[in-house]
Order: structure tokens, then C-alpha cells, then sequence
């Protein structure tokens, strides 16, 4: 009956679930993990303590028993790093998972470097360090972010430079372990609780300076994606030289030091003072430059005869207008005058045409009494009256016929 499937009526018994898992786990044989000591004692020669996963909550216990422990490194304690062969156990009667080692050993340099680089080859890959990707860091940031340890020296760095350059700055501060199993948890939530904030202008994650495993927290895969999802300009001021941890790389801008990045991110007052003094005065010089030579400028042109006496733009068309004006006065009189003759001409000729002229030389116009004028002896006959018309006056008349010549 043990092995049917367990059912609400046929329920196995709690030996036989414990003999399952522990076949099971049995089956599984040895394997080699790796993970932080957090816990070592020592208890009769042999070694209890607990081994933490470096990127995850996970925790195992484990146990190392007196032969094992005299093939082991003598100096491994808690807090190193660490990699196990290990036979995982699991006992009945207690119902308790136990992990037996049966190697231990430092995690080498080497092996930490090399798998170092193929994550910063894989994030390489993804475009993570792309300089164009990198953002400006404003000139001069209202609100500043700072994540760092609490009480650190680090913290105390970047907001006393940071203030002595420019006293009005204000900081948002978010303390997060800097070292230790809680870094990268801490530090990620750290940076998106500052990314969200609108009034935050500038990140920077700070640390003192440290040995290189101290600070694999900031090499960290989630802590390197967390500050390239970062909206917000952000600086890594780790605080040392050589080892660079990934963070360098995918920040905006890598400080050498706290100091440094409070420098970098916060100008200098006085500084900037200087520079606006020194521009007003190139600007003042560069100003008084160009209107001296304005005024001389003008100086030359009002020297000028043209511009020398305002009255003389007046008096030459003063002068025009006379000549002008005298001029047309004696063209008009001359056209007057040839008018005037011409007039006399033509009356000269209109008098000598004038029958009155004719009639002043004795002559006389003869008119019948239709008043026809009598051109021929045929216009009047015997009899006809006429109106004779002389020089001074018109008379009446008969005519007496044609007379003898």
C-alpha cells in the first residue's frame, strides 16, 4: 500500500515521505556549489556553519566533519567565499536536510576575474557600456542622490566637499550595505527608489575604498542592469583605482573617489564666480574695445567738410534755389517778352488784313438791302437800295444802274 499514490483516504505515512526524499536526494550524489560563509563553529573538532548564495536569499547548512576538516584550508572562516563538493543528506527520524562537505576551498582570484570578464563580455555584447548611451550630468543639480554606507566616510566626503563648493545643494540620502550578502539587494533598491524620484537630478553610488572581493557587490549583474535602467544620471564613486568593478563602467561618470565625484558633480561657487568675473571683464574690455573705436570712427566722419557745419546742406540749396529761381524769372520774362512780340505781329498782320483799313484808304462796302454785299454791277441794278459803308460810318444809297467809265 505504501507505494500507491497517496490519497485523502490511502494518506502514505510520514516514515514513508521521509524515506522518499531521502532516496531521492540520495540519488542526487555528490555535487560542487558555491556561496559565502555566514556561519563557523567549531563544536568537538568538527565545523557547523551555513553557506549563503552571493546573489540570491538562499541558505544551506552544512557540516564538516573532523577528517574532512584536516584536509581543508586551515583559514577559511566567515565571510569567504567559497566553493563545496558536498553530499546533501536527508534525515528521517528528524526530518532535517543536512549538507556534508567533503571538499572546501577558496574561490580563487582567478576564477573570480575570469568569470568577471564574461559577464562584462556578455554585458559589452548587450550594449550596456556604450559611451553613447551615456547621459550628461546636469551643471548644477538641485537635488542630489547619494547611496552609501550610513555613517561611512564616504557619505561624509560627498556631502562636505560637495556643500563647501556649493552651500545651497541639497542631497537625498539612501544608506545600503556596502559589502556583505545585502549589497546588491540594498544598492538596487536604493537606485530605483532615487531614479523615481522627479526631484533628483544626479545619482551617485559611493563606497570607501576596499579589497577587491569587498567590492564584487558593485560587479554585480542586478546592481550593473539597475544603473543602466537608471533614468537619472548617475555616478560611481566606489573609491579605488585599480580592480574597476562593473558599476564604473555602466555609470554616466566614474569618480575616483567620494571626493571626487562631489567634485565632479557640484561646481565650485567660487570657481564659477571667478569665471563670471573674468567674462564680465573680457566682455567689459572687449565693449570698451569696440566703442573707442566707434567713437573715432565718428570722430573722422564728423571731421569730414560734409558733416564739419550743419548749415552748409542749407546754405548750398539756399544758393541752388536763387540761381534757380533767377533763372526761371529771366526765362519767362525772355518768353514774355518773345510773346508779347509775336502778338505785335500778328496784330500788325490781323490790322493789315482789316477791311477797316481798306476803308480808312477811302474804299467803301456796299450792301444791298438783305445785306448781301454788291460784288458786281449785276447786284445792283437801277433802283436797288444800298447801305454804303465808309470808314467813319454807313450811309444810304440808290443805285442809278452801271455808270459810264
Amino acid at each position: 500500500m505504501a507505494n500507491a499514490p497517496a490519497t485523502m483516504e490511502n494518506p502514505w505515512p510520514v516514515a514513508e515521505l521521509g524515506h522518499k526524499l531521502h532516496d531521492y536526494i540520495e540519488r542526487l550524489g555528490t555535487v560542487w556549489i558555491e556561496g559565502e560563509i555566514t556561519q563557523w563553529g567549531v563544536s568537538g573538532r568538527n565545523v557547523y556553519g551555513k553557506l549563503k548564495d552571493v546573489s540570491a536569499d538562499a541558505t544551506v547548512s552544512f557540516t564538516i566533519w573532523q577528517s574532512v576538516r584536516q584536509k581543508i584550508p586551515a583559514d577559511l572562516k566567515q565571510g569567504d567565499r567559497v566553493v563545496a563538493l558536498v553530499k546533501v543528506n536527508f534525515w528521517v527520524k528528524g526530518g532535517t536536510l543536512t549538507v556534508q562537505v567533503l571538499q572546501m576551498k577558496h574561490v580563487g582570484l582567478g576564477d573570480l576575474l575570469e568569470r568577471l570578464e564574461r559577464l562584462r563580455a556578455q554585458l559589452t555584447s548587450e550594449g550596456l557600456f556604450d559611451p553613447a548611451r551615456k547621459k550628461r550630468l546636469p551643471f548644477l543639480p538641485d537635488c542630489v542622490g547619494l547611496v552609501t554606507g550610513k555613517d561611512s566616510d564616504a557619505e561624509k566626503d560627498v556631502l562636505r566637499n560637495a556643500q563647501l563648493r556649493w552651500p545651497a545643494v541639497e542631497f537625498r540620502v539612501r544608506h545600503a550595505a556596502v559589502q556583505g550578502e545585502r549589497t546588491v539587494a540594498d544598492v538596487v533598491a536604493a537606485i530605483a527608489e532615487l531614479d523615481a524620484d522627479p526631484e533628483v537630478d544626479v545619482i551617485i553610488v559611493a563606497r570607501g575604498g576596499g579589497d577587491f572581493q569587498n567590492l564584487l557587490g558593485f560587479s554585480d549583474e542586478a546592481v550593473v542592469r539597475a544603473a543602466a535602467a537608471c533614468t537619472t544620471p548617475l555616478v560611481s564613486a566606489i573609491g579605488h583605482e585599480a580592480d574597476r568593478p562593473l558599476l564604473d563602467d555602466v555609470a554616466d561618470l566614474r569618480a575616483s573617489t567620494p571626493t571626487d565625484a562631489a567634485k565632479r558633480v557640484v561646481p565650485d561657487v567660487a570657481e564659477q564666480q571667478l569665471i563670471i568675473q573674468q567674462a564680465r571683464a573680457r566682455i567689459t574690455g572687449r565693449m570698451t574695445t569696440l566703442i573707442t573705436h566707434e567713437i573715432g570712427r565718428l570722430e573722422q566722419l564728423r571731421s569730414r567738410p560734409a558733416l564739419a557745419s550743419h548749415t552748409w546742406i542749407i546754405d548750398q540749396r539756399a544758393e541752388e534755389l536763387t540761381r534757380y529761381v533767377a533763372r526761371g524769372a529771366e526765362l519767362v520774362d525772355r518768353k514774355l517778352e518773345r510773346e508779347q512780340n509775336r502778338v505785335s505781329e500778328l496784330a500788325a498782320s490781323v490790322r493789315a488784313l482789316s477791311p477797316q483799313r481798306t476803308l480808312d484808304r477811302g474804299y467803301a462796302i456796299a450792301q444791298t438791302s438783305d445785306g448781301r454785299v454788291a460784288r458786281s454791277t449785276d447786284d445792283a441794278p437801277h433802283g436797288t437800295s444800298l447801305t454804303l459803308t465808309l470808314a467813319d460810318g454807313a450811309i444810304a444809297a440808290t443805285s442809278e444802274g452801271p455808270a459810264e467809265r
